[in-house]
């Protein structure tokens, strides 16, 4: 029987295998951030103080910010689950 040569693991190499998160989850977060924050920023505007503004029952505040975090949150959340086939494959 032939016997090959495995590898030697350095340092490096082993602390980038124990990460619990890939290059993709990170990029998946990222845009997730992104959302929950633009969804955030949607819902902000406007004048405070002691005369009435009708601008705060807009749709743009009271529809699409909510709906774009709640979408970011959903996406925060498979993002940190998905798992990269390719990834396994090596190990």
């Amino acid at each position: 029987m032939k016997q090959t040569k495995q590898p030697v693991k350095t340092d490096e190499t082993q602390n980038q295998r124990d990460f619990a998160l890939g290059k993709t989850n990170w990029i998946l977060i990222g845009v997730s951030v992104f959302m929950i924050i633009l969804g955030f920023l949607l819902m902000t505007g406007g004048k405070s103080g002691s005369v009435f503004n009708p601008d705060i029952f807009s749709t743009r505040r009271i529809t699409v910010g909510p709906m774009i975090s709640l979408f970011g949150f959903l996406s925060m959340f498979f993002s940190i689950m998905w798992r990269n086939k390719k990834e396994d494959e090596n190990k």
